[in-house]
């Protein structure tokens, strides 16, 4: 018995029987040899971290484009936030912990620049179907490794694909938005719970709204730190989950989930869509329209530009022109939009 072999062994003995075992994955689509020490979702988790789009994330925005405090989100650190509450709830439920954070690590490796100001271009340049969720199983899919993917277990690939919920429901009522797993779901519900913490802190820490504005529901019932909100959160969570008909379902009480409505309804109002955030995002929007009509309009640029980044594989697939400029696009980082941008459009000085 191997030493992977030996830990699929623990998992059976200490995992509640609501998580998935390591052993009982549905695969890969690729069939491999499985590695002589880790579990499946170990190596999911590794080769997503080693992978140039999750490099890329920390130069993308999670709200605050191009902050200049050190103090403030990125993309990177919203996934690594995302990852270790997922882990959290994980662990206290016996459910598996590797799963959920290989999910978690990989949720928004599609994501554009500009944070979902860039998705918005996308849709409207690209395609009105175009969402970050689905774009980033494609990087894990196809155009990571050479353009070979990742080849990702299918619990890995379809955590990722349910985790997105935009305006809806933190826990949706339709089956459908499910994921397969229970830590699937589990990274579906530490996603918001995530940003609503760091997203408020951030907000206040840069002035966009004052600690005074926050609605009181939010501080008595949550909490007025990013601590006490988390655990309040979590906590939550864990209590309130219950098994029905043989299922484990997450749940949370009618309190604590009708408060972080409140708090995502007044981020939504007072931060997302303040006037001072606004206004850098209209500029984002118009920085990667003009970028995607340039690259969609000048082939020999792009190959350069694809090339510079690692992704010229990308063009293997016999793919419509259109689609290589709107992954070229989704994969840049905020500062690769800009400075693209400034050596194309901007004089550049001959004397």
């Amino acid at each position: 018995m191997n030493i992977r072999e030996e830990f699929e062994k623990r998992e059976k003995g200490f995992m509640s029987p609501f998580g998935c075992l390591s052993a009982e994955s549905r695969g890969r689509m690729k069939k491999e040899e499985p590695c002589p020490i880790r579990t499946v979702f170990q190596v999911d988790r590794n080769r997503i971290v080693y992978s140039n789009a999750f490099r890329r994330l920390k130069y993308k925005t999670q709200v605050f484009l191009s902050p200049l405090g050190d103090q403030y989100r990125t993309r990177l650190t919203h996934t690594l936030e995302v990852a270790e509450m997922a882990r959290t709830i994980a662990r206290a439920m016996r459910l598996n912990e590797d799963l959920v954070e290989a999910i978690a690590l990989a949720h928004d490796l599609g994501h554009t620049p500009f944070g979902h100001g860039g998705e918005t271009v996308l849709k409207e340049m690209y395609s009105r179907d175009f969402s970050h969720k689905e774009q980033s199983l494609r990087v894990v899919d196809i155009l990571e490794n050479n353009g070979q993917g990742l080849n990702l277990t299918y619990e890995v690939r379809d955590g990722i694909l349910k985790h997105s919920k935009g305006y809806g429901k933190i826990i949706p009522d339709d089956p459908d938005e499910h994921a397969y797993t229970v830590e699937g779901n589990i990274v579906r519900i530490a996603d918001i719970m995530a940003y609503l913490n760091h997203d408020l802190d951030d907000a206040i820490r840069s002035g966009v709204i004052s600690q005074n504005q926050v609605p009181d529901p939010c501080i008595k019932i949550l909490g007025r730190t990013h601590s006490e909100r988390a655990n309040t959160m979590i906590k939550d969570l864990l209590f309130s989950t219950n098994v029905r008909d043989g299922e484990l379902c997450l749940q949370m009480s009618d309190e604590v989930y009708g408060t972080m409505t409140e708090l995502r309804e007044f981020l939504y109002e007072n931060v997302y869509r303040s006037p001072r955030v606004h206004q850098e995002f209209v500029k984002a929007k118009k920085i990667l329209s003009e970028l995607y009509t340039c690259c969609l309009g000048n082939k020999k640029m792009l190959q350069r530009e694809l090339q510079a980044m690692e992704m010229e594989t990308c063009n293997h697939h016999n793919q419509p022109n259109e689609r290589i400029v709107c992954d070229f696009i989704a994969s840049m980082t905020d500062r690769y939009a800009l400075d693209l941008y400034a050596k194309i459009f901007f004089p550049s000085p001959q004397f």
